[in-house]
């Protein structure tokens, strides 16, 4: 498997201050055999016009007819993808140059896998670089296969969308993100995807998650926004104890989230 192409989709809804740098991140890695997908999501602002101006082969825009939110938009690319193997990328986050190279290696060294993902950075304002903290024990090698990835979630996901790669079939087995979720759709899909698929995993950090954009999750409201039905997999508990921390800590830090935004007491 020397000539792996990996499709990159990158959703775009208002990313104006960040697309061209999220996208160049891409354009610049050292593993090159790639396409771009982006789906524009009915932007507001200059982020279409931005994303048309790059020039590039690489790269395709899809164009939706109304803005259909974050779920949709990945699903439409996923669709549009040619290759086997789909990597996400927010549009308001970067990538380091060896990203795609480390996603290659997982997948040509770890054939029993359906998920591939690495460590990640969160930049906050002022150029403050925090590495998150997981259960996840690190040992003297760097790419692996989780043992379980619920476990060494429990504190914090040990990746996140912009450093996740799936492969295609994953999707067509687990079904594609929740269009009905509006906040923590990829919560629903790990669920999902972590208890069918093995996960090879790399412990270098290199992707940037930018936290200071206004639609992060800790910005955005949880007013009228359709959550996770965590109770949805209770049932597949009964085999996985670790699943049930899993659901039990997310539900913790929803009500948190419901607490400190004042939706309810």
């Amino acid at each position: 498997m020397n000539n792996i192409l990996i499709s990159v989709i990158i959703p775009l809804y208002n990313k104006e201050h960040f697309i061209a740098k999220t996208v160049n991140s891409v354009l610049n890695q050292t593993f090159q055999d790639f396409e771009i997908i982006i789906v524009e999501d009915c932007s507001t602002d200059t982020s279409k016009s931005i994303a048309y101006s790059i020039v590039s082969d690489k790269i395709k825009i899809i164009e939706h007819e109304k803005n259909k939110g974050l779920s949709a938009a990945r699903n439409t690319g996923i669709k549009a993808a040619k290759s086997d193997y789909i990597a996400f990328l927010d549009a308001d986050d970067i990538w380091k140059e060896g990203f795609l190279e480390k996603i290659s290696s997982l997948i040509i060294n770890f054939p029993e896998a359906g998920l591939y993902a690495t460590n990640y950075i969160e930049q906050y304002p002022n150029n403050v670089f925090i590495k998150p903290v997981s259960n996840l024990k690190k040992n003297k090698i760097t790419d692996v296969i989780i043992a379980d990835f619920f476990e060494s979630s429990l504190s914090q996901n040990i990746y996140y969308p912009s450093s996740l790669c799936v492969k295609k079939e994953v999707f067509e087995e687990v079904g594609y993100y929740d269009i009905n979720i509006k906040f923590g759709e990829d919560i629903d899909f790990n669920i999902r995807a972590n208890s069918q698929y093995k996960l090879a995993y790399s412990f270098e950090a290199l992707s940037i998650n930018i936290m200071y954009s206004d639609s992060k999750m800790t910005h955005s409201s949880l007013k009228d926004k359709p959550i996770t039905n965590f109770n949805k997999y209770e049932p597949w508990t009964k085999k996985n104890i670790s699943l049930k921390k899993y659901l039990d800590f997310n539900r913790y830090i929803m009500t948190n989230n419901y607490k400190k935004q004042k939706l309810y007491d």
